[in-house]
């Protein structure tokens, strides 16, 4: 059966309002309380029922998360952050993914008839415009999350991969690498993520009076398979490249695998560079030196300020840039 609010309460010794106060407003209670209280919650596995909750507040507890792709690492990673920093809150994930596709998107944001089951939106997005986003019903808050930047009226949570990529190019640069070619330049569709993280390679090449490698192959993904295509051509050359640069881990664990299979040494002979700093990259061979986008920092901001709109505070969108740091692991000598 279902544990009832009441037996939560009695376990914690505390008032059916204080657990209330616990799971919809947590600033309300005593810190030491409240970590009582949400002790007993997950051991109990309590479960609020959203229905009664809804009719009586005009809220669910239920945010909404869409993602491009559930199986990507990195965004299986934030979204456990979020869940962590949603759940003091009493707010409730509930994550679908687009694949990709702009259509997808847009039916997802603007939700139809599932609008009204979401308190509000963390939306990932890839292809939403300004005028997507003015459809959505300004009731519903809206945090956009990640790398693209869009100019509109809601909050917006992002990394700066300008900055990220530089630092990453200026450490090859440093560790006396000279041949570093840039791998995620995608051919269909165009990346803003690519984008900026090539200015950032091209902005730390031109400090050092290095070349960039203009001629690194087009890719359709940022997965293993197209890292592994890629090194592959990239080593092909009469005189292949001593580092790469990849957008994201998924293509530099791949370009690792390519260069492992072609006898290549690593990072004596070829240097290797990643973004997103994903679990699997620690557990690489060579482990993947990369840039950390703070995901906890990421989801803790983007619950800020979803909670302070929910919580009716007014005023212009903001955005906010969390930091990033160069994790340096086996790669990169």
């Amino acid at each position: 059966m279902a544990v009832r609010l009441r037996e939560v309460a009695d376990r914690a010794g505390v008032s059916i309002r204080t657990v209330s106060y616990a799971l919809n407003s947590p600033q309300r209670v005593a810190p030491d309380t409240l970590a009582r209280v949400l002790a007993v919650v997950e051991d109990m596995a309590y479960s609020p029922n959203v229905v009664a909750r809804g009719l009586k507040t005009g809220r669910t507890g239920l945010v909404g998360l869409i993602v491009p792709h559930l199986d990507v690492p990195y965004f299986a990673e934030v979204t456990r952050e979020l869940v962590t920093a949603l759940r003091p809150h009493g707010l409730t994930l509930v994550v679908d993914q687009t694949d990709g596709r702009p259509e997808r998107e847009r039916e997802l944001l603007l939700g139809g008839s599932r609008g009204a089951v979401f308190d509000a939106l963390i939306v990932s997005p890839l292809a939403l415009t300004p005028e997507d986003l003015a459809h959505r019903s300004p009731d519903t808050p809206v945090v956009l999350l990640g790398e693209r930047l869009i100019d509109s009226a809601h909050d917006h949570v992002l990394v700066d991969n300008t900055a990220g990529a530089y630092d990453a190019t200026r450490h090859l640069v440093e560790r006396g690498y000279r041949r570093i070619a840039f791998v995620g330049h995608l051919h269909s569709p165009p990346s803003e993520t690519s984008s900026l993280r090539l200015a950032g390679y091209r902005r730390a090449l031109a400090e050092a009076g290095l070349p960039p490698d203009e001629d690194t192959p087009a890719l359709t993904d940022f997965g293993r398979a197209m890292g592994v295509l890629a090194m592959d051509r990239l080593l092909d050359r009469a005189e292949p490249p001593d580092a790469v640069f990849c957008v994201s881990d998924l293509l530099a664990l791949g370009a690792i695998r390519a260069a492992h299979l072609r006898g290549v040494s690593m990072p004596h002979d070829l240097g290797v560079v990643g973004f997103d700093d994903v679990e699997d990259g620690r557990y690489a061979t060579p482990s993947l030196t990369t840039v950390s986008p703070g995901k906890r920092a990421l989801a803790e901001e983007t619950v800020t300020l979803l909670t302070a709109r929910l919580a009716g505070t007014d005023g212009p969108p903001r955005s906010v840039v969390v930091g990033h740091e160069l994790i340096v692991r086996e790669s990169t000598r």
